[in-house]
């Protein structure tokens, strides 16, 4: 039994070794230091590629929910709520753009509801539209934000209470964890699958515990708590939880832990609920968790997947959406593993100029099936979070080759095209909102953090504050 994880033991010091040196990946030289001046006109290039996203998608899209950037088209995608133009607003409001912040408050306002026949995602609906409109309405009613919208009465936190309230079914189950989806007209769906993930569970107290003190209604609160306690309380011995459980038995129907996909922000809420609202318990769950997770999880510098009971491997592998944990390690300063994990998951970008969705540790390669990169923000917030905790250099460098890989791989005529496989940099027609609320986002603040005086967030009139959509950001739940 000792030989295969020996054997497991020696490729991972081989990928770190690897990792350490990306030149061993490519076939150029390491980029120059990023001057103030330089990181002043990447934040403009990356200005830049927000608005050609942006305008691509008021153009050809709106009020659809999301841009299809080859074509020139769009889709409903989520729900049919102008979905991209909600995840948008606090990046327009962070760029300063008054007029395009307040003509789409006012816009939504006028025309979104929520009395539709639709079903939707609990999970990617509360981050993503519950959210936007939450952080909206605080920026659109405060002064101090500098985008106080003086004829703004409530609207939007109006309707994220009519939506959070379409959401609360889905909370009607025996365990409180919450179904994945919903229809916002009649309810949960008697066909509806009993399973879900645990992100798409314990992922939704951040936006509701902000509408409950809003609203001074503690039942949006109170449902979401539940629900991390239904999981909580399943966990195993080992302090692990599972990927896919079953909300009225509360069996695991998918006992593989990790701290990627179906999981990932099951773990970032704990933290920044607590760091939100203070609440000792939320931090408690956390510290246990997260020392599970360091324990049978990371194998120095990577995470892989163990079975939640015996904490045998179950896969080594490096999938995209684990890309957020040493940013998340930053919050919780634990900066050393934090600084070697981020090192290890650029060196797949830098052999690919993308993170694909799945990269097989045992083999060195692509994971058969998991080519994609869907334009997602996680490494490129992990890596804001580092240079914010530590000024240093090289997350400039990181920076500015994202941005090169973007604009040169990525940039289609009406916005940015998922990349459908790395290694071929085939472009495919969608652009996920997130693109816009997080991927240009964090890259836009890693810049601003470098221009010195200029910097509009620690030295600009006005204090921000950002929002992540998580998960994930976007997470893939199945």
């Amino acid at each position: 039994m000792e030989a295969p994880k020996r054997c497991f033991e020696i490729l991972l010091l081989l990928l770190l070794l690897v990792s350490a040196n990306p030149n061993a990946f490519i076939h150029r030289a390491l980029a120059e230091g990023v001057t103030p001046e330089e990181a002043k006109q990447l934040r403009d290039e990356v200005r830049g590629m927000f608005y050609h996203a942006f305008n691509g998608y008021m153009e050809h899209a709106f009020p659809l929910d999301e841009l299809r950037p080859l074509s020139c088209g769009g889709e409903d995608t989520l729900g049919g709520y102008a979905l991209t133009l909600i995840d948008s607003l606090d990046m327009l409001a962070l760029l300063g753009d008054w007029e395009h912040f307040a003509s789409s408050v006012e816009w939504i306002g006028k025309n979104l509801q929520f009395d539709i026949n639709k079903t939707v995602s609990v999970f990617e609906t509360t981050i993503r539209v519950l959210g936007g409109l939450l952080s909206a309405h605080l920026i659109a009613s405060d002064y101090a934000t500098g985008m106080k919208i003086p004829s703004y009465d409530n609207q939007l936190l109006n309707l994220a209470e009519d939506l959070a309230r379409r959401l609360l079914p889905a909370f009607e189950t025996p365990t409180g964890i919450p179904f994945g989806s919903v229809n916002l007209l009649h309810g949960v769906d008697e066909h509806e699958s009993k399973i879900t993930s645990t992100a798409g569970g314990g992922t939704l107290t951040l936006e509701f515990g902000v509408l409950s003190r809003l609203m001074n209604d503690p039942i949006f609160e109170q449902v979401t708590k539940n629900a991390v306690r239904g999981l909580w309380a399943r966990r195993s011995k080992l302090n692990l939880v599972g990927a896919h459980i079953n909300v009225f038995t509360g069996e695991w129907t998918q006992k593989d832990a990790g701290i990627g996909t179906s999981i990932d922000s099951f773990y970032e809420y704990l933290l920044k609920a607590y760091l939100l609202f203070g609440d000792e318990e939320y931090l408690f769950i956390f510290q246990e968790a997260y020392a599970a997770a360091m324990h049978y999880l990371y194998n120095d510098p990577w995470y892989v997947e163990v079975n939640m009971d015996s904490a045998a491997i179950v896969w080594p592998l490096f999938n995209s959406l684990q890309a957020f944990w040493p940013g998340l390690q930053v919050l919780a300063g634990d900066i050393d593993p934090a600084i070697r994990t981020h090192r290890a998951f650029f060196s797949v970008w830098k052999r690919y100029g993308f993170t694909p969705e799945g990269f097989n540790l045992a083999t060195l390669s692509v994971q058969q099936g998991q080519k994609s990169y869907p334009l997602r923000p996680e490494l490129i917030e992990s890596t804001y979070w580092l240079y914010k905790a530590t000024r240093d250099p090289r997350y400039l460098d990181v920076g500015r080759d994202m941005v090169a890989s973007l604009q040169y791989g990525a940039r289609c005529p009406c916005g940015y095209c998922h990349i459908s496989d790395v290694e071929f940099h085939k472009q495919e027609d969608h652009m996920e909102s997130f693109f816009l609320a997080e991927t240009v986002k964090y890259l836009w603040l890693l810049f601003d953090l470098a221009v010195g005086p200029d910097n509009l967030v620690e030295n600009g009139p006005y204090k921000y504050q950002t929002r992540r959509n998580h998960g994930s950001r976007g997470g893939n739940l199945t």
